[in-house]
C-alpha cells in the first residue's frame, strides 16, 4: 500500500473511467454500424479448396457479370391448368423487367411444367444489391402479378438471400436489447443490488462497442469477413464473457472489503485483482486461443469467426480488469447497496461468506453441497459420471449433414414456401442446377454422361444467350459449362448422393478435366470440410486448454482431469441435443458447423468455471490442505460461478430471437451445456473427483500447506 501514492489512488480510477467513457461515447455507435460491412453472400463462405469452389471461380468466365437468380413461379389461383394465354402474359411480364434497376440482361421466357399447372421463369439480379434487394423483388412480384388468374411465388437464391437479410434485420438492437435485459434481470434477482448490475452491464456494453469498432475497421479493409451470424455471435460472446469476468472480480472485491475493518477501497481492489487476475486472464486465453484455432478451418465462415471472436474476448477482459475496478473503487461499499458488505469478525469467515453473491441463503446451499461431496465423494462422482455417459451415448445420433431448406428459418419464410411450390411442379433441382465445367472438346461426351447418371433429370450446354440450350454453346478459355438439373431438391440428401455419382461419372470422361459444382455440391463439400475441420481443430483446442491449465494450476494430472470432464460435458450435451432437436424443435438435421462451434464455445467457456473453482481450491489448499481446500473452494465460489453460468446460458439463449435454425441450435447447445457444466460437472463431478483422489491430483506440483488443520 505504501508503494502507491495517495494521489494516485484517487487519480488512477478517474483516469480509467474517463478513458472508458470516451471509448463508450466515441466507439459505442459501432455496435450498430457493424451491419454496414457485413455480407450475406453465402458464396463468400465456402470451403476454399473444395471442387465446388473451383467451379464457382470458373463460372465467372461464362458471364458478362456475376448474377443471382430469382425464380418466378405462377400457379393457377383455381388450382387447375394454365393456358397458352397466361403463358404468353407471363413471358411479357418477365420481358418488361429488362432494364429495371438491379436486373441483369433479359429474363428468360415463362416455361410450363409437365403437369401444366405451373409456369417458371428466371430473372438474373446483381449480387451486390444489399438493402435494395427487397425493393427489386417487389418490382418483380408486381410485374408477375399482372398475369390474370394466377398466384405468384418468388423462389431461388435471390429470394432466400432476401429472407436471410430480413432474419438479420434489426439484429443490432433486438439481440443486444434481449441479451442485456436478460442479464440485468438475472443480476438484479441474484445479487439484490441496484448499482452493481448496472455497472456490469455498462462495462459489457463498452467492451462490445470497442470490439465492434475494431472489427468494423478490419472488415472495412478486407482483413476479416463478417456476416449476420458472426455479428450475432460476437455480441453474445462479448456480453456473456464480460459479465462473467466482472462477476468474478466483483465478488472477490466484496470479499476483500468485508475482510478489512477500515474498508480501504484501493488496497481491497488491489488484493482482489491480485487474486482474480490469473483466473480471469487464463479463462480469456482459453476462449481466445480456442477461437483463433478456427483459423485452421478450410471453411471461410469459421475462419472469419476466429479472429473476430478473439477480438471480442480481449475487449471483454480489458473492460473487466480496468473499467470495473475503477468504478468499484470509486463507489466502494455503495456498489453493493442495499446489501453492502460489512466487516467480518475474522478474515476466514469473510472469505467464505462474502464470496457468495446471494449472501447467507446461497452460502448455506453450497455448504450442504460441499458436505455431500465430502461425505461420499466416490458415490457422487460415480453417479454424475454415469448420468453424463448415458447422455453421451446418444451423441452419434446427432445428424450434422445439413439443414434442409424448409428448416433453415425457424418461422415461415416466403422463399421456402415458393421453393416447395416449385418442387411440386418442376424437377426438384429446377432453378438450382449442378454446374459442370469441362474442356470444349469433351462437351458432348460429358453432357451425355451426365444425362445417364441416376438422379439427373436433364443436362444442357450453357449458351451465349445466358440460358442453357438456347443457342450455340458459350466457350470461355477452351472450356464449356453444362447445367445439370437434378431430379431431387437441391438441399436433399438424394441430390448430394447424385452429385457424388455425377462427379465419379464425369471425372472418368477422358480428356474432359471435368469439375462439378452448384448448390448441392457446395453443401456436400461443406459437410465434408466440416468433418475434416472437427478432426483437426478439436484436438488442437483441447491441447491449448491443457497447456493453459498446466501453467495456471502447476499440475499435470488435474488439468488432464479437467479437460476430460469438459469434453465429456460437451459430448453429453450433443447427446441431449440429438434427442431434443428432432423431437422438441422439429429439426431433422443440424448445420455441419454446429458441432464445431458448439465445441469451441462450450469447452472453452466451460473450462472457465473449472478455472475459477480450481484456482480458488489451490489457494485454499495452500492454507488448509487438500480436503479443506476443496470444500472451502467450492463453498466460496459456488454462488458466483453458478450465477455466472446462468447469465452466460441466458445470454446465448438470446440468439434464439433470430429466426434461423443454425443460431437456434448453437443457442441450445451452449446454453444447455453451460448449465450442465455449471450445475453438475463443476459443482459435483470435479470436486468429488479431486476430493476422492486427494494429494496425487496435484502431481507433480503439490501445493505446500502453510496453515490450517491437516488435509486429506
Amino acid at each position: 500500500m505504501s508503494r502507491t501514492a495517495p494521489w494516485a489512488r484517487r487519480v488512477l480510477p478517474l483516469v480509467l473511467l474517463a478513458v472508458w467513457l470516451l471509448i463508450g461515447g466515441g466507439l459505442g455507435p459501432y455496435a450498430g454500424k457493424l451491419g454496414e460491412v457485413a455480407t450475406q453472400d453465402q458464396a463468400a463462405f465456402l470451403p476454399r479448396s473444395a471442387e465446388s469452389t473451383r467451379v464457382l471461380e470458373a463460372q465467372r468466365a461464362f458471364r458478362q457479370e456475376e448474377t443471382v437468380p430469382a425464380i418466378v413461379v405462377w400457379t393457377s389461383a383455381e388450382g387447375g391448368r394454365l393456358d397458352d394465354g397466361q403463358q404468353a402474359s407471363a413471358t411479357r411480364a418477365l420481358a418488361s423487367l429488362t432494364g429495371e434497376p438491379g436486373v441483369v440482361g433479359a429474363p428468360s421466357p415463362a416455361l410450363p411444367s409437365e403437369d401444366g399447372q405451373a409456369l417458371r421463369g428466371a430473372v438474373q439480379l446483381r449480387p451486390d444489391l444489399g438493402d435494395a434487394l427487397p425493393t427489386t423483388l417487389r418490382t418483380i412480384d408486381d410485374a408477375a402479378a399482372s398475369v390474370p388468374g394466377t398466384t405468384v411465388w418468388l423462389a431461388g437464391p435471390a429470394a432466400t438471400q432476401a429472407d436471410l437479410s430480413q432474419a438479420f434485420a434489426g439484429i443490432d438492437g433486438l439481440l443486444l436489447g434481449v441479451a442485456l435485459a436478460t442479464v440485468l434481470i438475472i443480476l438484479l434477482l441474484v445479487y439484490r443490488s441496484v448499482l452493481l448490475p448496472l455497472v456490469i452491464i455498462v462495462g459489457a456494453v463498452f467492451s462490445l462497442g470497442l470490439a465492434c469498432a475494431v472489427v468494423y475497421v478490419l472488415a472495412d479493409h478486407g482483413v476479416v469477413r463478417v456476416d449476420g451470424q458472426v455479428q450475432g455471435i460476437l455480441s453474445i460472446l462479448v456480453i456473456g464473457a464480460a459479465t462473467d469476468y466482472a462477476l468474478l472480480l466483483a465478488a472477490r472485491y466484496r470479499e476483500e472489503l468485508s475482510a478489512r475493518e477500515g474498508g480501504d477501497r484501493f488496497s481491497a481492489m488491489r488484493a482482489a485483482l491480485r487474486q482474480s487476475y490469473g483466473p480471469i486472464t487464463a479463462s480469456a486465453a482459453t476462449v481466445a486461443l480456442g477461437l483463433i484455432a478456427l483459423l485452421l478451418s478450410d471453411l471461410t465462415n469459421n475462419r472469419a469467426l476466429g479472429p473476430v471472436g478473439a477480438i471480442g474476448i480481449v475487449c471483454a477482459v480489458l473492460s473487466a480488469l480496468t473499467f470495473l475496478p475503477a468504478v468499484l473503487v470509486l463507489l466502494g461499499r455503495a456498489a453493493y447497496w442495499p446489501a453492502r458488505p460489512r466487516p467480518a469478525e475474522g478474515q476466514g469467515a469473510a472469505r467464505g461468506d462474502a464470496q457468495d453473491g446471494t449472501r447467507g441463503g446461497g452460502h448455506r446451499i453450497w455448504r450442504r453441497v460441499a458436505g455431500i461431496v465430502d461425505r461420499a465423494p466416490r458415490k457422487v462422482w460415480a453417479v454424475t459420471l454415469a448420468g453424463l455417459l448415458a447422455c453421451a451415448a446418444f451423441a452419434p445420433a446427432l445428424d450434422s449433414k445439413g439443414v434442409p431448406l424448409d428448416e433453415i428459418f425457424v418461422s415461415d419464410a416466403p422463399s421456402v414456401a415458393a421453393q416447395e411450390t416449385l418442387g411440386r411442379h418442376f424437377p426438384g433441382g429446377a432453378g438450382n442446377p449442378a454446374v459442370v465445367i469441362a474442356r470444349e472438346g469433351a462437351a458432348d461426351r460429358v453432357k451425355a454422361t451426365a444425362e445417364d447418371v441416376e438422379g439427373v433429370d436433364s443436362a444442357a450446354l450453357f449458351t451465349a444467350s445466358g440460358r442453357p440450350g438456347a443457342g450455340a454453346p458459350l466457350i470461355a478459355g477452351g472450356r464449356v459449362r453444362i447445367d445439370v438439373t437434378l431430379s431431387d431438391a437441391s438441399d436433399s440428401d438424394a441430390a448430394k448422393a447424385t452429385v457424388v455419382r455425377l462427379r465419379e461419372a464425369v471425372h472418368a470422361v477422358p480428356g474432359a478435366d471435368a469439375l462439378v459444382g452448384g448448390q448441392s455440391a457446395q453443401q456436400y463439400d461443406t459437410r465434408l470440410t466440416a468433418e475434416r475441420d472437427r478432426a483437426l481443430i478439436v484436438p488442437v483446442v483441447l491441447l491449448i486448454i491443457l497447456v493453459v491449465l498446466v501453467g495456471l494450476l502447476r499440475s499435470v494430472l488435474l488439468p488432464l482431469l479437467l479437460v476430460a470432464t469438459v469434453a465429456l460435458n460437451f459430448v453429453a450435451t450433443l447427446g441431449v441435443s440429438a434427442l431434443v432437436f428432432p423431437h422438441v424443435f422439429g429439426f431433422t438435421g443440424t448445420d455441419p458447423s454446429v458441432p464445431l462451434y458448439g465445441f469451441v464455445f462450450l469447452v472453452a467457456l466451460g473450462v472457465d468455471y473449472n478455472i475459477f473453482l480450481m484456482s480458488r481450491v489451490r489457494e485454499e489448499t495452500l492454507r488448509h490442505g487438500v480436503r479443506e481446500g476443496v470444500l472451502r473452494g467450492l463453498i466460496a465460489t459456488g454462488g458466483v460461478i453458478t450465477s455466472a453460468g446462468v447469465v452466460l446460458a441466458a445470454t446465448f439463449a438470446a440468439l434464439g430471437v433470430i429466426p434461423l435454425a443454425f443460431l437456434a441450435q448453437i443457442a441450445f447447445i451452449v446454453a444447455f451445456g453451460v448449465l450442465l457444466d455449471t450445475l453438475v460437472v463443476r459443482s459435483l463431478l470435479v470436486p468429488a473427483l479431486v476430493r476422492d483422489i486427494g494429494r496425487p491430483v496435484w502431481w507433480p506440483g503439490m501445493p505446500a500447506r502453510s496453515a490450517g488443520p491437516p488435509g486429506a
